[in-house]
């Protein structure tokens, strides 16, 4: 019975990397605005990657995740919102109306990518790679799930929901990445 266990947990805790040593510099989204968002254009930059929804109790981060752009966007912090509807459909709106929503209300002013599927089988492949390099647990479980990328695209850590955008480990966690 043991063994059962721990093979199923060493498969939820570390799932194979399918990915082939790649980073997250392979990944293109599209913009909010439209065009093409590649992940390549960071190289060298520390990226914060964050699914959004508006209207999730959780949406107040938008303001601690703009907070924490204009504080680290000088010493190399990309954020990265992925707006996404997997959770509660707490993101019904179109591209414009996300984009409206988040800058009337929280004056967002970092990147923001088209509405996507961040969970599952239609996951966007970045989403799928992540699970994929971290496994089951790093998974967005709810909206407001953050991975860090390092300067190179390496996955390096991931936030739950839970965690805030000024709360201590995330901020020494970006500290640490940032060229």
């Amino acid at each position: 019975m043991a063994k059962i266990f721990a093979t199923l947990l060493a498969f939820f805790v570390t799932a194979p990397a399918l990915s082939g040593g790649q980073s997250a510099h392979q990944f293109d989204f599209t913009s909010i605005d439209g065009g093409t968002l590649s992940l390549s254009q960071y190289k060298g930059k520390a990226v914060l990657v964050v699914n959004t929804a508006s209207f999730c109790g959780f949406t107040p981060q938008y303001e601690g995740l703009q907070t924490l752009w204009e504080t680290y966007q000088h010493q190399g912090l990309v954020i990265l919102g992925v707006p996404s509807n997997d959770f509660g459909q707490q993101e019904p709106g179109s591209s414009a109306e996300i984009k409206d929503f988040c800058s009337t209300n929280y004056q967002v002013s970092f990147a923001m990518t088209e509405k996507e599927v961040v969970s599952g089988a239609n996951a966007h492949p970045f989403y799928k790679w992540a699970r994929a390099e971290l496994g089951y647990l790093a998974a967005p479980k709810w909206n407001f799930h953050k991975y860090l990328l390092d300067p190179e695209g390496r996955l390096v850590d991931w936030f739950s929901t839970a965690t805030k955008p000024n709360a201590d480990k995330l901020i020494r966690a970006v500290e640490k990445v940032l060229p």
